[in-house]
């Protein structure tokens, strides 16, 4: 139901202001002697009148106030648990009863004025009816699935969900620490009689070791039943047997620890299944067995942290650098101690070249291994010197120095930092740099800009150069230890700084990329349930971005089964879905041809095979009583859905009545201006006709 009323921002006396000025205007044109009858003087008089008191009114800024009242039926949502463990541990023809009884619920419910809604585990469309579920998927988050319920009808009159489930979590937070402010009918499946059963609980690995080392998988072992039985455990790669263990299960224990040492072997992505031979007599075997995706890498990247002197600089950057478990500094301090000659992957330099004595070994060092580098200068660095090294920027001035802040480059996309660095680097104090010209070269790119209080200007703070298959960077500023100093005293933790230091270094130790097509997946990870993206980036023969490329795809497992795709990238575009897989390391060939030149790019990439939902087999009961107890309802049974109905239908839900207002300026309604100037050309042309203006 709708209604409105007009408003003025003046008093409303003033209406009667505006009728007198319609009535005198009105006088003085029509009381002169006419051509035309008395009638018609009246009748355009009138005309005139309205005119003119109408658009005096309008001056007066009139508002048109609306209301409206919206009615909301009650809504019962039908949340259902479509996990497949409740069809592994359920009664298949009873579990299809159910789904039937809860439709024609459902139905009855709309017949009494409720509006109805399915909701399940699943993200996206959903079942059109409840005998339309399938419970296939691979993890039970209840929490989030009563919440997404709650979101969706925010803005409607939620009476209550239905919710049928086994009550078995495996995912999030139980939903029994949250508040709901509507009513939860719980329905109980599954069976709550412990099962006779074996369990590959879980495996506990590093996800990424070093070639030629060992490393533990440790798998945990639950049972039930089989105190006292012997169990066979098996690691294998490939299908292929690598350990066989015994293990005798315990009564009085809940969690037995089989462990397992494996070499890493060759590099990449490994794969390793972890197995329990069945046992006489067990429940189920869909819980024996458990999958570990290893990736091995070379080893530790070597940096070497070289100074002219001693400087807290120096421990901050190597706290930065291995706040990174894949990295370890080796500190070189002329004077100090020796320079160790072995293989390194980047070096740092700071305040080297210098104008002291000692530091020629490591330069040298630097200079034979063509080794990528970060150089930090400060007031002992010989300028002159690290001129001629041609490092993408060239230091000309008087010798002073500058006290500035940093300013992250917009344009700068090579590496990304998080989204608080702009604020947090504005944040940091001043450090010193020297206070001369700065000229880079064509190859250089900015990282950081010099601010000077609040006026970022446009020298360099931290510079990176591209030259040939190498990598270089140059940091203007010493004293950066306060950087990190004050962030971790603000924030707890320096992350933007060792995040800016990481980044670095990995870009110096990086190969250019030089392919003209990359694509690679989306995630590093993931899981049997998630859907999964490419992404896929091409470039002309001058490296710059091209879209709209055809591009060719092609994903096998490990069986050699093949799945193609074709898509073509696009700025800003997400890549292309090619959906869920299931557990296991697959690889990848891409294809397009670019400027008439074919392209190809190659990788893998790993699945993890969730394997929640056998892990447990025993419902809880217990937990959908305390959602009902907790919301006012109680646990029903799948025998019980008529004593639920009536429960339902008890409760009396009442309609909601939303009334809402809105406020228009009288004056911003077009159709008025149509029909002042109807009444203003009628006027007109009845004087015309009648042979007065």
């Amino acid at each position: 139901m709708s209604s409105f009323r007009i408003l003025t921002t003046y008093s409303p006396w003033l209406i009667l202001v505006c009728v007198a000025a319609g009535v005198l205007y009105a006088w003085l044109l029509y009381s002169k002697r006419t051509p035309w009858s008395r009638n018609l003087n009246y009748a355009l008089a009138f005309l005139r009148f309205a005119v003119v008191s109408f658009l005096c009114f309008l001056l007066l800024g009139p508002l048109v106030r609306y209301f409206k009242n919206t009615t909301l039926q009650p809504t019962i949502v039908f949340a259902v648990d479509n996990s497949s463990s409740v069809t592994l541990f359920s009664d298949t023809s009873q579990l299809q009863q159910t789904q039937q009884g809860l439709q024609q619920l459902m139905t009855r419910l709309q017949d009494n004025g409720y509006n109805t809604q399915i909701r399940t585990l699943e993200t996206g469309e959903q079942a059109q009816t409840l005998t339309d579920i399938r419970f296939k998927q691979e993890a039970t988050n209840l929490s989030q699935l009563l919440r997404q319920a709650q979101n969706e009808q925010e803005r409607e009159n939620l009476a209550g969900v239905i919710l049928l489930s086994d009550g078995i979590v495996n995912q999030g937070t139980s939903p029994t620490y949250s508040n709901y402010n509507f009513t939860i009918y719980p329905i109980a499946v599954g069976d709550t009689v412990p099962k006779k059963d074996i369990i590959l609980a879980s495996l506990r690995y590093n996800k990424v070791n070093y070639s030629g080392n060992k490393f533990p998988i440790e798998a945990e072992l639950q049972h039930e039943g089989f105190g006292g039985s012997s169990a066979t455990v098996l690691l294998k790669e490939n299908g292929k047997v690598l350990e066989r263990k015994q293990v005798t299960l315990q009564a009085n224990r809940a969690l037995q620890v089989v462990p397992f040492s494996v070499l890493a072997g060759g590099l990449g992505k490994k794969h390793y299944e972890v197995e329990i031979q069945p046992l006489q007599g067990e429940f189920t075997t869909l819980n024996n067995t458990k999958h570990a995706y290893i990736d091995v890498v070379k080893g530790k990247i070597k940096i070497l942290v070289a100074a002219a002197s001693p400087h807290p600089d120096i421990k901050a950057i190597r706290a930065a650098i291995e706040s990174n478990e894949n990295y370890e500094t080796e500190l070189f301090l002329p004077g100090v101690n020796t320079l160790k000659q072995q293989e390194y992957d980047v070096a740092v330099l700071h305040q080297l070249p210098s104008r002291t004595a000692g530091g020629e070994a490591v330069l040298n060092l630097v200079r034979q291994k063509q080794m990528p580098a970060l150089y930090i200068i400060g007031p002992q660095s010989d300028i002159s010197a690290f001129n001629r090294l041609n490092m993408g920027l060239s230091i000309g001035g008087s010798g002073d120095s500058d006290e500035v802040t940093s300013a992250l480059n917009p344009n700068f996309s090579t590496f990304k930092l998080a989204t608080e660095a702009t604020e947090r680097l504005q944040q940091y104090p001043p450090a010193t740099v020297p206070y001369a010209e700065f000229e880079l070269s064509k190859n250089a790119e900015t990282v950081l800009y010099q601010q000077v209080g609040r006026v970022r200007t446009n020298r360099p703070l931290l510079v990176v150069q591209n030259a040939n298959d190498q990598r270089n960077a140059t940091l203007l500023a010493s004293g950066t230890w306060q950087w990190r100093l004050a962030e971790a005293s603000a924030h707890e933790k320096p992350e933007v700084y060792d995040k800016l230091i990481t980044n670095l270094v990995q870009l110096l130790t990086a190969p250019r990329n030089k392919k003209r097509l990359n694509v690679f997946p989306a995630r590093d990870e993931y899981s049997s349930a998630d859907e999964i993206y490419f992404e896929a980036e091409a470039y002309n023969q001058a490296l710059e971005p091209i879209y709209g490329q055809n591009i060719s795809l092609k994903i096998t497992d490990e069986e050699d089964n093949t799945r193609s795709f074709t898509f073509a990238n696009g700025e800003n575009q997400a890549g292309v879905n090619i959906g869920s897989l299931p557990g296991g390391r697959y690889t990848y060939a891409a294809s397009a041809t670019i400027g008439g030149q074919l392209q190809q790019d190659k990788g893998e990439f790993v699945v993890e095979e969730l394997q929640l939902e056998a892990l447990n087999a025993v419902a809880d009961h217990n937990l959908l009583f305390q959602l009902g107890n907790n919301t006012g309802s109680r646990l029903y049974y799948p025998t019980q859905l008529q004593q639920l109905e009536e429960d339902i239908l008890k409760a009396d839900h009442k309609n909601l009545i939303y009334s809402s207002e809105s406020f228009n300026d009288l004056v911003d309604m077009k159709w008025i201006f149509f029909v002042i100037l109807a009444l203003v050309c009628a006027e007109w042309f009845v004087r015309k006709y009648n042979g007065s203006y």
